[in-house]
């Protein structure tokens, strides 16, 4: 049987919670289009996302570990479809808008620059006193205006509801009509759980990457105790458990743990403030739902405290930091100066926008090997 908008709008309001959004509720676009017969508004969000360039580029742009340490480390491609994952099973789960969830997790490092949170810091250095840089603004500058995949209108135009999602920080938005909304009732819970799946998600995963690379001992993670819970239970149930197969079976526990235990204190807090319409009643109030409890939130921040002294600040993970910056500097300093070498379609806004913006637009999405390979030239 052929489903058409309607079959799909009925199955779609059987499924949600009445504090999920839904198709029909997903604020339009910001340039009118006709919707599409057979899919909803968040399915052809999520179609834009994926077939874009910026998507395509994620595989090449650092996590933790740049491209050439090795294959099997995350990048920023498999940790966003990891983060769209948690957050399709954790929204479906509450009854949310599970495709509206994937459509935020996937777009969320859209902006991400190359050499990850490095380089991140540079650009953000060098635009200081320019209009600035951070990855969860420019992930909704490529969406809305730079992508460039249809002959109507600037960026992927995606839906009301996507973008407002995708401003993890909404604060720098305020003049912009089109967003005011989420300043005013607040992020979707599909938004507070996808960005929570992002944190649950780089917490462990930089754990076993960590201890993929050797960076990261086992005998270190032992002073944390979610990770020492787990290992003296796979100690019981897999006593001759050794090497990588021993951490990654603890990491996989820790993970299940983690978004099993969210999801049911989710379920209990929706269910005590008898949320029957969307967040926004309870947003005004001043409670924002979508947390994690304080027990899970120790943990995880416990965790991120471990990282941050043993991986992040690791000296052979800051020395490969320091060159990725290195590079991008290098490349904004020989760009502003000539901007013959910036392709045409960047060139050509400079008057608008300015050398700086532009030049900062062409280096954040670059992939790491792309700016590398610039930088020899």
């Amino acid at each position: 049987m052929r489903k058409e908008r309607k079959d799909l709008l009925a199955e779609e309001s059987n499924i949600l919670a009445p504090y999920a959004v839904s198709s029909s509720d997903f604020g339009g676009r910001e340039f009118p289009e006709e919707e599409h017969p057979y899919r909803l508004p968040f399915q052809r969000d999520r179609d834009r996302i994926i077939h874009c360039q910026s998507f395509k580029r994620l595989q090449y742009k650092t996590q933790v570990f740049i491209y050439s340490e090795g294959d099997h480390f995350r990048n920023r491609l498999t940790h966003t479809l990891e983060v769209a994952g948690i957050s399709r099973t954790v929204a479906r789960t509450l009854g949310l808008n599970a495709d509206l969830a994937e459509c935020i997790a996937l777009a969320h490092d859209l902006g991400h620059s190359p050499f990850g949170h490095a380089g991140q810091d540079a650009l953000s250095e060098l635009m200081h006193g320019r209009g600035g840089f951070e990855h969860n603004k420019q992930s909704l500058r490529i969406v809305r205006r730079l992508e460039r995949r249809y002959p109507d209108f600037p960026g992927l135009n995606l839906t009301k509801a996507t973008l407002e999602g995708i401003m993890k920080h909404g604060g720098d938005y305020q003049s912009d009509e089109f967003l005011l909304g989420r300043k005013e009732t607040g992020p979707s819970l599909e938004a507070q759980i996808t960005d929570q799946s992002d944190e649950l998600t780089y917490t462990v995963h930089d754990i076993e990457d960590g201890l993929e690379r050797q960076i990261l001992k086992e005998d270190e993670l032992l002073d944390l105790s979610i990770w020492k819970r787990e290992a003296s239970m796979i100690q019981k149930l897999h006593p001759d458990l050794k090497g990588s197969l021993r951490y990654r079976t603890i990491c996989r526990r820790i993970f299940d743990f983690l978004v099993t235990h969210w999801i049911e204190s989710l379920g209990t807090e929706l269910d005590a403030y008898s949320i029957r319409e969307t967040q926004i009643s309870a947003w005004k109030a001043g409670k924002k739902l979508g947390s994690f409890p304080p027990d899970l939130k120790n943990e995880v921040g416990e965790a991120k405290k471990f990282l941050m002294e043993k991986l992040y600040r690791h000296k052979e993970v800051s020395q490969k930091s320091e060159w990725g910056k290195s590079i991008l500097e290098k490349l904004f300093h020989r760009f502003v100066k000539e901007p013959s070498f910036i392709p045409d379609s960047y060139r050509s806004r400079i008057e608008e926008e300015g050398i700086f913006r532009v030049v900062c637009d062409y280096i954040s999405g670059m992939t790491d090997r792309y700016a590398e390979s610039l930088s020899l030239q």
